[in-house]
């Protein structure tokens, strides 16, 4: 009975080693919807009412934002995307860059093939 014991604890032991991965979601989701919103020359408060606060502002280029996002399933390679806004000396949007569709009143596209794994998830 003893050995038994022995033997069923070590079984338990050893299949609890195994190595678990979570997901890692880091930086800002930017949507198309979101993007869909924005227009050239919209204050830069609003802009940062659609989309949220920038990840990056550079102190050396304030007229810049950054909103980067990567995401990492378990053991497979990170897929990152990211969009860059440029204003103006006025804090006016002149121009939208990185991986982004620009465009409006689209049906439902994903913004990166990134898009259909990430909406789902509550």
């Amino acid at each position: 009975m003893q050995k038994f014991i022995i033997l069923l604890s070590t079984c338990l032991f050893l299949s609890s080693c195994t190595v678990h991965k979570i997901d890692i979601r880091q930086g800002n989701l930017v949507t198309q919807e979101m993007l869909d919103q924005l227009e050239l020359n919209m204050p830069a408060n609003k802009v940062r009412f659609i989309l949220g606060t920038p990840l990056i502002v550079d102190v050396f280029h304030q007229n810049r934002w950054d909103y980067l996002y990567s995401f990492q399933v378990s053991h497979e390679i990170r897929k990152q995307r990211r969009v860059t806004l440029f204003f103006d000396k006025n804090q006016q949007l002149i121009n939208i860059d990185g991986d982004v569709k620009i465009g409006k009143s689209r049906p439902k596209t994903p913004l990166l093939p990134l898009e259909e794994e990430i909406l789902p998830i509550l």
